[in-house]
């Protein structure tokens, strides 16, 4: 019994998602040596190494998470959900500040930010909800996922502040609720709301922002107001990117991140330094590698055994497809710099990990699809 279920282990684990996973981290690691090697002779950052090491600890994560059997996630989906949200709150209190916010928690050994492993555990704590009724969602139902699921955790990461973590939160609510299906006319009711409420409420959120967050929306607008000062960053990044052209100019052999005049290029601007190197063909390869891995967590979803399968595996998809179209609009200057990396080639060890994890269990929910496994 135990070599069947070893063989069936084997025989549905998607290998194909993780060749996809390997092939991005692999483009990453090689992007952050180019984007990190010193302008004149000098000792390398570390940076590569450490992503690779991260890459690592990745794996691991992952392979710890395809051996849970998701199903049991329903158990501790509520409990965890409240846990999430009491480090989020500590992280207020006691969390270690960086550039003007509190995201970070420093346990001595290791730094984490709290943020990016609590979007796992909201998509599990949402699609249990959504999961546990039939039919589709009615005004009684989104008006408790709004106030129980997003209004809390969106008020304490705003207050950390991270605009960009507070906005994907919300943009990831929407998505998965109306993939859960809402009543039609609840729905045109809600998109009427929305026309009315969304600019007022931006104009409240937009007058709490910090002034460095108010700068970088100043800039998405007009970006060429200071372009020595808050639209520095976008200006430099559309030149890295236009400097590509086609073909790019031949990896190792960029100039706008050794020459430090891209700022944040190993991080949140990597896709600059990337396209410059590799042109519109090489940013061609690295969009079709995405395409496919999130057609592959949309199959996952269609194949899913149950309702609460379906609705982790599509949120899990749609957090993905968010933080890849959030970086590749903001290095093209088409949305807000508000610091989100792109996944699996940004540097950071955060990050990778929930992101290694969030694949994990889109493996975990495409390998009990048929039930075999146990």
């Amino acid at each position: 019994m135990i070599q069947t279920n070893k063989k069936r282990l084997y025989e549905q684990f998607d290998w194909f998602i993780l060749l996809l996973l390997l092939l991005l981290c692999g483009i990453g690691i090689l992007t952050i040596y180019s984007a990190t090697r010193p302008a004149i002779e000098s000792v390398h950052p570390n940076f590569y190494i450490k992503q690779a090491v991260w890459v690592g600890c990745g794996l691991i994560a992952l392979i710890f998470v395809v051996f849970i059997d998701y199903s049991f996630l329903r158990t501790i989906a509520y409990p965890s959900y409240i846990i999430g949200l009491a480090i989020l709150l500590f992280v207020l209190v006691a969390g270690q500040g960086k550039m003007g916010a509190r995201r970070w928690l420093n346990l001595g050994f290791i730094s984490f930010q709290p943020t990016e492993f609590f979007r796992l555990i909201f998509i599990v704590a949402l699609a249990k909800y959504l999961s546990s009724f039939k039919g589709l969602m009615t005004m009684r139902n989104f008006a408790f996922a709004v106030f129980a699921f997003a209004i809390p955790p969106f008020i304490l990461i705003m207050k950390q502040p991270d605009l960009g973590s507070g906005l994907i939160l919300i943009i990831l609510f929407v998505m998965i609720v109306l993939a859960r299906g809402i009543e039609k006319k609840f729905l045109i009711q809600m998109v009427i709301t929305c026309i009315i409420v969304v600019p007022i409420f931006g104009s409240i959120v937009f007058g709490h922002l910090k002034e460095y967050q108010r700068n970088r929306i100043i800039a998405f607008i007009d970006s060429e107001a200071d372009p020595q000062g808050i639209g520095y960053q976008i200006e430099q990044s559309r030149i890295t990117i236009g400097s590509g052209m086609v073909t790019g100019k031949g990896y190792l052999k960029g100039t706008q991140g050794p020459l430090r005049f891209l700022p944040e290029k190993h991080t949140d601007f990597i896709f600059s330094v990337f396209a410059e190197e590799w042109g519109f063909l090489g940013v061609t390869v690295v969009f079709m590698l995405y395409f496919l891995l999130f057609m592959r967590g949309i199959d996952t979803s269609l194949k899913a055994k149950d309702d609460f399968g379906k609705m982790i595996a599509i949120g899990l998809t749609f957090m993905l497809f968010i933080y890849f179209t959030i970086n590749t609009g903001m290095v093209l200057g088409i949305m807000p710099v508000v610091g989100v990396p792109l996944p699996f080639i940004s540097y950071g060890g955060t990050t990778l990990i929930a992101n290694f994890m969030t694949i994990g269990l889109l493996i975990n929910i495409r390998m009990r699809r048929l039930g075999l496994l146990y």
